[in-house]
């Protein structure tokens, strides 16, 4: 693997830090799933880890009533803490799981305690102020790729192992 040069600009993921830096951005991030509008601002917070394209975190309130519905089940980042999930609804579609948040981040991540994050790969398009956002490769990690950042990104054939 060899990182791919950053141009003006740019940020490479292998200059993000591993465990992950929090950045705040008030670039617009707006998410549409099932021809609806279902979440929209400019208070996110970029989660930045080594060889991943950033996660944007929306606040709780950015999303339309009744569009997270939480779901059974639960899962554990190493650094962040245990995570929470929720299906996404809106239009008549239903996208499973598809939404999570920390309720109880350990306390280097405390600052995601009322935020969310999507899988930009199961919402009908993501943008990063009007960009369309790429989802990272892989179906398993919520990376969000626009140009601003180059990899290669973990997540596609043959990186399981960095």
């Amino acid at each position: 693997m060899t990182p791919l040069p950053a141009g003006p600009g740019q940020e490479s993921v292998w200059d993000y830090p591993r465990p992950p830096a929090l950045d705040e951005s008030d670039e617009l991030v707006e998410i549409r799933f099932g021809g609806v509008l279902v979440a929209s601002s400019r208070a996110t917070v970029r989660v930045l880890e080594t060889s991943h394209p950033p996660t944007y975190y929306l606040p709780l309130e950015a999303f339309s009533d009744g569009v997270l519905v939480p779901v059974d089940g639960s899962s554990v980042c190493e650094w962040k803490g245990r995570a929470a999930y929720f299906d996404v609804v809106a239009g008549g579609r239903r996208a499973a799981r598809a939404a999570w948040r920390y309720p109880e981040p350990v306390a280097a991540y405390a600052r995601l305690r009322d935020m969310v994050a999507v899988m930009p790969g199961e919402m009908d398009v993501c943008t990063v102020d009007g960009e369309v956002v790429r989802p990272q490769e892989g179906g398993f990690y919520g990376g969000w790729v626009t140009d601003r950042v180059v990899g290669p990104f973990k997540g596609g054939p043959g990186s399981w192992g960095w």
